[in-house]
């Protein structure tokens, strides 16, 4: 009995977080305002404040959180700075609550499924956590469980997420935040469904099969529901721990990741938007590094394959100097409004992007600038160059694709990685047609059982 109520306790204590954070939230964004309207610079204080707020959650406001921190100047550095020592790991649940919630998924004769089940979580994060399990006859299992009212503590965290980007938007007028927003909201309630994310994983699944240095895991459908997930364990260090390795392992493992990101995307025009370092691990044999474990299908972005022939299209239009193909793939993207001024603003940002794939040489992808430098400079030139020309509106597919090859230049930053992105990324896209890209895509769709995109 004690330990029911300690557990409601806990949980009502995680309720009384939520309620607290909006009057907190909008206490911080009240005095960002004023402080803006009066000229003043903003306060490491209200920056603290600001953490204070979101730290006492430890929910799924923290991958909202996340999220606020990748789009360019919506928070000031001081705010960004102190949203990053955030830590996304949830209070974990106890014992007791487990099994009721395993209950709950799977019925009273749960643990009759399982050779063996430790109730105590390997990893917790913002949405669930997740348990290390054994099937009847041995076979390892991660079972991601997820928190119980997740889907109104997520709609809570969503409209926290609309009061920051309103604020933004009277604040600054250089971004348009409503398509970031839409885009934010769809794919962070797309987690909450693990039955899509058993289905994100097994187009993944088919579409890797044949790139031995990225593992996929297996999928178990009859131990997995809607909010319990039970997936394949894949043995695996952190990638960081290879980050002074040799280089020919730094290089294996940084192609590895480049095909894990690249060859779903140009084979099914989908995209993991999260290249996190909790989303992937590093699998040895022989002692030896090899490759990359794919653990986390949550954050995937299923795109019409127009969108990838938008990608292919600014490459070589980049590559060539081809104006017109530029502005023609800025269109099919979804930017409005075009003209030779705004696209050559937008061209600043897509050199940077595109800039290790467009040359071919042996190259880290920063090449020579120092890594807390990357990228500092294209946004400052964008951002002070879209304040004087007024709004853009950023199209709502363009959000994640932006995040994900920012956060995987990351990895490559971290591993020093010297390649020939160039020739990566031509091999990816040989021969490359959206005739064949949409009959390919379709295909490993329908064997997934996932909608075709709008």
């Amino acid at each position: 009995m004690a330990d029911h109520d300690s557990e409601a306790n806990r949980f009502s204590a995680r309720a009384s977080r939520y309620a607290r954070v909006g009057a907190n939230v909008g206490g911080v964004a009240a005095r960002m305002a004023g402080a803006k309207l009066f000229g003043k610079g903003e306060s490491p204080t209200n920056a603290a404040a600001l953490a204070q707020a979101l730290g006492g959650l430890k929910g799924p406001i923290m991958k909202v959180a996340q999220l606020l921190a990748t789009v360019p100047d919506l928070l000031p550095p001081e705010y960004a700075s102190e949203l990053q020592k955030l830590q996304a790991d949830a209070p974990p649940m106890g014992a007791a609550f487990v099994k009721r919630r395993m209950m709950a998924e799977l019925g009273p004769d749960w643990q009759r499924r399982f050779g063996t089940f430790d109730l105590k979580p390997a990893a917790a994060a913002s949405l669930g956590q997740v348990h290390r399990a054994t099937g009847l006859d041995g076979t390892p299992f991660a079972c991601k469980l997820q928190y119980p009212d997740m889907q109104s503590a997520v709609e809570a965290d969503l409209k926290q997420l609309e009061v920051a980007f309103a604020l933004h938007r009277r604040l600054s007028s250089w971004l348009d935040t409503r398509e970031i927003a839409k885009e934010i909201g769809a794919r962070v309630r797309e987690e909450l469904d693990y039955e899509r994310e058993a289905k994100h994983a097994a187009l993944y699944g088919a579409v890797l099969q044949d790139i031995t240095e990225v593992r996929v895991p297996g999928i178990h459908t009859h131990l997995s529901t809607k909010r319990l997930l039970t997936l394949g364990w894949l043995d695996g260090e952190r990638i960081l721990n290879f980050a002074e390795e040799p280089i020919e392992i730094r290089n294996r493992l940084a192609r590895a990741m480049f095909k894990a990101w690249w060859h779903p995307f140009s084979r099914a025009a989908v995209i993991h938007g999260d290249p996190h370092l909790g989303n992937y691990t590093v699998f040895s044999e022989e002692n030896e590094a090899r490759g990359i474990n794919l653990l986390d299908y949550g954050c995937v972005r299923i795109f019409h394959p127009r969108f990838v022939g938008g990608v292919v299209d600014l490459y070589r239009g980049l590559l060539e100097n081809d104006h017109a193909r530029i502005v023609h793939a800025y269109e099919v993207w979804g930017f409005k409004n075009l003209n030779k001024e705004l696209i050559e603003i937008l061209n600043i940002w897509a050199r940077f992007i595109y800039g290790p794939i467009l040359e071919d040489r042996t190259r880290t992808v920063a090449d020579g600038v120092k890594p807390g430098e990357y990228g500092r400079r294209q946004a400052f030139e964008v951002h002070q160059a879209l304040k004087q020309r007024g709004p853009v509106t950023v199209p709502q597919e363009f959000v994640f694709m932006d995040r994900a090859a920012v956060g995987l230049g990351a990895v490559f930053l971290h591993l020093k990685s010297e390649l020939n992105y160039h020739r990566l990324f031509e091999t990816e896209i040989e021969r490359f047609s959206l005739e064949t890209l949409t009959e390919r895509q379709s295909s490993a769709l329908s064997a997934a059982s996932l909608p075709l995109p709008a």
